[in-house]
């Protein structure tokens, strides 16, 4: 059976597309769910219109998109993260923190049109890709560097000999630091 579609189907096509498709798909899917239509002579001739109309309108869309994609192309996101010692990541950075980072630098892109297969695990410089539209990707350059410092606490021999853990001596550290010299703690 012959139907034309109503909106884009990711595996079947894009919206005004006229396809062949199983009488039975059509049938009991598309067209109960008002995602396609039948291909018939009148409704062929409304979609023609209705190209030539929006046809415009998308042109003009189509260039903003790709002007953003332009933009997009141009912006570099650098995450300080923390690595051991082979500089992989305690964590990773997935598309809901390149969302985040984007949206810091000025655009709102959704999170589900980032195109990361898998979570960013090493530090490096790598590019990720941004599906705007069905033939616009933007190329985003994601460097991840290791934060300076933060390769973990190192062992304070001081919390071995009195017994108490180097949380503790780092906590009595920052209430000895509260505390103005002038005043005695006796009082």
């Amino acid at each position: 059976m012959k139907v034309i579609l109503q909106e884009n189907i990711e595996s079947l096509g894009y919206m005004g597309d006229v396809l062949d498709v199983a009488d039975g798909y059509a049938r009991n899917f598309l067209l109960p769910r008002q995602k396609a239509l039948e291909a018939n002579p009148r409704n062929v001739k409304a979609l023609e219109h209705a190209k030539r109309v929006t046809s415009h309108k998308a042109k003009k869309v189509e260039q903003d998109i790709q002007d953003l994609a332009t933009k997009l192309s141009k912006v570099s996101l650098t995450f300080p993260v923390q690595a051991g010692k082979d500089d992989k990541l305690f964590g990773s950075i997935t598309a809901k923190d390149l969302e985040t980072g984007l949206l810091a630098e000025g655009f709102d892109v959704d999170r589900r049109k980032i195109q990361l297969a898998n979570p960013l695990k090493e530090l490096g410089t790598c590019t990720v890709g941004i599906k705007l539209h069905r033939d616009i990707i933007a190329n985003v350059s994601v460097c991840l560097v290791k934060q300076d410092g933060e390769a973990g606490p190192e062992p304070d021999p001081r919390a071995h000999k009195a017994g108490t853990s180097a949380e503790g001596l780092v906590d009595e550290a920052a209430t000895d630091e509260a505390v103005p010299p002038t005043e005695s703690r006796d009082e």
